[in-house]
């Protein structure tokens, strides 16, 4: 029951905010948050989702808790505590829609980034890599690399990705010390993320020939490959000479979407493949064929996208601080957007092939799913949980 409240809950509170978007109902910050009354209903029921997944740790049968659960309950409760102290509001009667937030200035722009870079690492990043420690044995059929190293992954993630949300206030009214803090745990972020992406990769070993034949398998490697990219990349841009080339530029767009498309999504679309066939109780894809274009359409057209942004992004500043001799600036907004036309087009192109292997992959789970079941199913097994020191 509680369950069923958790996943119609959200629902509602999806349609809640959709609606007040359309109506203008917002907290008319930097997010658009939902007002007050929607806020607390996501607060309600992601406290049910977390008593839920708690209830669920807590009737296990086995002793020892997966690494992955470590990750899963990280991001639940740090998004919760996110989202709580982002949208302290005081609203103004009972019965109105309208609230005053209790941070202003410099104060509310340092919530937002604390709130905004860390949504993207406990939701983005957190219940992802979750996604990998159990996913990526599971389907390579070794134990992962080092448990060692995934506890050392997973504790220094979780203290130094909370203090980077600064780096995001370069050149700003917030205090040079605070945006030097924030460069500083960025740079530091480094090292647990890389050794995350080791330990995603190295799993693999005495697997590597399951590339070859297995796309699903491939598909959460090159996640992983992504992941590794794109916690190098934030890094970098939270160096504050790079940010001053960087930043509001289409740079930071390609930067996202290698995270979010590259790492987020191919991930994400593996866990699929994998979850489907379990779940309808069938004994493989419609199409493994379905799935290697799949990969290879997406995979194209995610690289066409962020070169063209890279590309893009580091023209666009290197044209906004141009200066004539009179001290003026020498390119105008409309020259900018004129010189990045060739690569939003690709950009275009490459979103529309990254959508089409999604289409593709909505069609095969389909037919995966409409299929009959074998007569005889293969024994269900759980992670393998064995691992190197």
């Amino acid at each position: 029951l509680a369950g069923w409240f958790v996943f119609w809950g959200y629902q509602l509170f999806i349609v809640m905010a959709a609606v007040g978007y359309l109506a203008g109902i917002t907290a008319g910050r930097e997010y658009a948050e939902p007002e007050w009354f929607v806020d607390l209903w996501l607060t309600i029921v992601w406290v049910a989702y977390l008593l839920v997944f708690l209830g669920t740790i807590w009737k296990r049968k086995e002793p020892h808790i997966y690494v992955a659960n470590w990750f899963y309950l990280a991001f639940i409760v740090t998004v919760a505590l996110l989202h709580i102290v982002n949208n302290l509001s005081l609203p103004v009667s009972l019965l109105g829609t309208k609230s005053y937030s209790l941070f202003a200035g410099v104060q509310d722009a340092l919530t937002q980034w604390w709130y905004g870079h860390n949504a993207v690492g406990f939701f983005l990043t957190a219940g992802f890599l979750a996604i990998m420690y159990y996913f990526v044995p599971k389907r390579a059929e070794k134990p992962v690399y080092s448990y060692r190293l995934s506890i050392v992954h997973f504790w220094s993630l979780i203290f130094i990705y909370i203090w980077a949300g600064p780096h995001h206030l370069h050149y700003t009214a917030l205090p040079q010390w605070a945006q030097t803090l924030g460069m500083t745990f960025s740079i530091m972020l480094w090292m647990p993320s890389w050794g995350g992406m080791i330990n995603g990769l190295m799993t693999l070993s005495g697997a590597w020939d399951k590339l070859r034949t297995d796309p699903v398998l491939r598909m959460m490697a090159v996640a992983v490959g992504f992941y590794g990219m794109s916690t190098f990349e934030g890094p970098l841009m939270s160096i504050r000479a790079v940010n001053a080339l960087s930043h509001y530029t289409d740079w930071t767009i390609g930067h996202v979407h290698s995270g979010a498309l590259g790492w987020v999504g191919f991930i994400s679309f593996g866990a699929i493949y994998c979850l489907v066939p379990w779940l309808w109780k069938k004994d493989r894809l419609h199409s493994n064929a379905l799935v290697e274009w799949h990969f290879w359409i997406a995979t194209l057209g995610l690289l066409l996208y962020i070169a063209a942004m890279w590309v893009s992004g580091i023209g666009e500043g290197l044209l906004w601080r141009e200066y004539t001799p009179q001290g003026f600036l020498a390119n105008s907004f409309v020259e900018t957007v004129s010189a990045k036309h060739i690569a939003n087009i690709i950009r275009a192109l490459g979103g529309l092939m990254y959508l089409s292997g999604a289409v593709i992959m909505a069609y095969n789970i389909y037919r995966t799913i409409r299929q009959p079941a074998p007569a005889v199913l293969p024994e269900a097994s759980g992670p393998i949980v064995a691992a190197a020191a």
